[in-house]
């Protein structure tokens, strides 16, 4: 069971790690009077995906050093997808009532919706290679642009700095140290375990890893419900669901080829697709996830794991 403890002595550290980077990345973003959405969609979906993007480019080094990691890569990053749209929005739904306004849903859902389908195709023939690696990194590095140019409005008071202006920088640093060293323990653990156990890699990463390295989105998304700012909580969801649809797997691509198991084309895509577009339709025709919103969600998540283990 040493491999085991292991593994959730990364996740574990992943979590922590991500923790001191958000909060100190919200700290120094602070300084730059940006909306609460802004913040959530761009600021702290690429902190909390910190996790999925260490992983991502751990085992895709180890691909190019003659191994075959690509379930890990794969399995975290659409493991992580299903993870915050299906459980933190479902949980987070069952104690807040999520509010987005329709012009946020369409602009940012479709971008959603349409990582997945541009994922679908770079993947199709069972490998995603460096250029199409290359078109995703590009295709969410002009999607963070556009955000730039259109989100920087602030809606809400700013806080009052108290820590010595190095001490975010510092800490930073720290929370990214821990996250890459625990990426590397994640990595080595569930390869070790796969083993042990005689299941796949892909398996383990989609159901422990997309899970545990949900966990800084849901203590955002809580955290953003009980200081009232809805809007933050979404748009983190939203935004970590499209970087970690294109950036994890681009960058695992550019650094070696990832490898694209079939059930991740048949099965988990079109799923994630239909449970992101039921949830759009949620927050479109009911105005947002209310407690049976959420319950539908959330449901659809646990039977999604309930097939991944029947297909084992």
């Amino acid at each position: 069971m040493l491999d085991l403890l292991l593994l959730i002595l990364g996740v574990t550290g992943l979590w922590i790690g991500t923790g001191l980077t958000v909060n100190n990345a919200l700290t120094i973003a602070n300084q730059y009077s940006l909306s609460d959405f802004f913040v959530g969609l761009a600021i702290l979906s690429v902190g909390s995906d910190l996790p999925e993007l260490a992983i991502a480019v751990d085992a895709s080094i180890k691909n190019s050093l003659g191994g075959n990691v690509s379930g890990v890569v794969v399995g975290t990053s659409i493991g992580s997808v299903a993870g915050q749209m299906g459980f933190v929005l479902g949980v987070t739904g069952l104690t807040g009532y999520l509010v987005l306004p329709r012009r946020y849903v369409f602009r940012h859902g479709i971008v959603m919706l349409g990582a997945l389908v541009v994922l679908f195709l770079t993947a199709f023939d069972g490998v995603v290679n460096r250029e199409e690696g290359i078109i995703l990194i590009t295709l969410y590095v002009i999607y963070v642009f556009a955000l730039l140019r259109g989100e920087k409005m602030y809606d809400g008071e700013p806080e009052i700095q108290t820590r010595p202006r190095g001490s975010p920088w510092l800490l930073l640093a720290l929370g990214l140290c821990v996250v890459v060293g625990s990426s590397e323990l994640t990595v080595q653990s569930v390869i070790s375990l796969a083993g042990r156990l005689d299941i796949s890699e892909a398996f383990i990463s989609v159901v422990i890893i997309g899970l545990g390295s949900s966990l800084p989105e849901l203590s955002i998304s809580f955290s953003a419900i009980l200081k009232k700012k809805a809007r933050l909580s979404v748009g983190n969801i939203i935004g970590s669901n499209i970087l970690d649809t294109l950036l994890p797997i681009g960058i695992a691509a550019v650094i070696s080829p990832v490898l694209f198991e079939r059930e991740f084309l048949l099965f988990d895509l079109p799923y994630i697709f239909i449970l992101g577009l039921i949830t759009l339709y949620f927050f479109v025709r009911v105005r947002g996830l209310q407690k049976r919103e959420a319950a539908v969600i959330l449901g659809m998540y646990l039977l999604y794991l309930l097939i991944k283990y029947l297909q084992q």
